[in-house]
């Protein structure tokens, strides 16, 4: 059994990488219509102003902390987590255990063509994994009835075992959460950009600005017109979170739950 830990405004899995894609293998051969999540700065200052968002974290089966920030305030608070695993990071390890054991994977999101270009970059690196469909939706497709019954009968009709979105937060998790019945894929996997970076378009940190905490920085840099109110104006609002959940930096004050 896991150990789910309150920290800040959520509960997080502390598990390691390797720990992580196990429970994703059990999710699979479950088939409950069960998703993943995986929090970093920008979700945890989203979470204190939207209710839907933080509902659709509440019943997500696995929630994975993403991002080097996190782990540094988890240490000051006193219960550490044990590893980052960021959807950038754990989506090729995904792809790399499908291809191994013959799961079929649906890209949804990022712009057209992309997903299509990552799938074929990932079944050359992954030889034997299955892609079985791809689908970028239109810009505001969330808000209209006919393109999310497009989605759904795009993705019912490919019969996937893992579906992986990436629509950005909070609105891939929020399709996941309202849909996911609907759709009945086993385990769903919300990774943001990870789809870029798979295909190429879109350049990852080098691995010591990751190692330091600094992959937020390159990607400023990368795209400042769409990403610097994120994180020159809202992710800086963590630090007043820290503040108001600072209670929960003693071990004997944070509740967690065992499953």
């Amino acid at each position: 059994m896991d150990e789910r830990i309150k920290f800040l405004n959520i509960s997080v899995d502390n598990l390691t990488m390797e720990e992580a894609l196990d429970k994703i293998q059990q999710l699979i051969v479950m088939k409950e219509n069960q998703y993943v999540v995986t929090p970093n700065v920008d979700h945890i200052v989203k979470l204190e102003r939207i209710p839907q968002f933080r509902q659709a974290y509440r019943e997500a089966a696995l929630v994975l902390t993403d991002g080097k920030p996190l782990i540094w305030i988890s240490r000051l608070m006193g219960r550490p987590i044990r590893e980052k695993i960021s959807g950038s990071d754990l989506f090729p390890r995904i792809c790399q255990m499908a291809a191994v054991k013959g799961y079929r994977m649906f890209f949804l999101g990022a712009a057209p063509g992309v997903a299509l270009k990552a799938a074929e970059r990932l079944t050359k690196t992954y030889p034997g994994l299955q892609i079985c469909g791809v689908w970028s939706p239109p810009v505001g497709f969330e808000k209209n009835r006919h393109e999310v019954q497009e989605i759904i009968k795009r993705v019912k009709a490919a019969m996937p075992d893992i579906l992986i979105l990436a629509l950005g937060a909070p609105k891939q998790e929020l399709f996941i959460w309202k849909y996911r019945k609907a759709l009945g894929v086993p385990v769903s996997i919300a990774v943001g950009a990870s789809i870029d970076f798979a295909a190429g378009t879109v350049k990852r940190a080098p691995v010591w600005m990751q190692r330091c905490g600094l992959e937020w920085l390159f990607r400023l840099i990368q795209e400042p017109g769409r990403l610097a109110r994120r994180y020159l104006i809202d992710d800086p609002q963590i630090l007043g979170i820290i503040i108001r959940y600072w209670k929960d930096r003693n071990p004997e004050n944070i509740q967690g739950d065992k499953r």
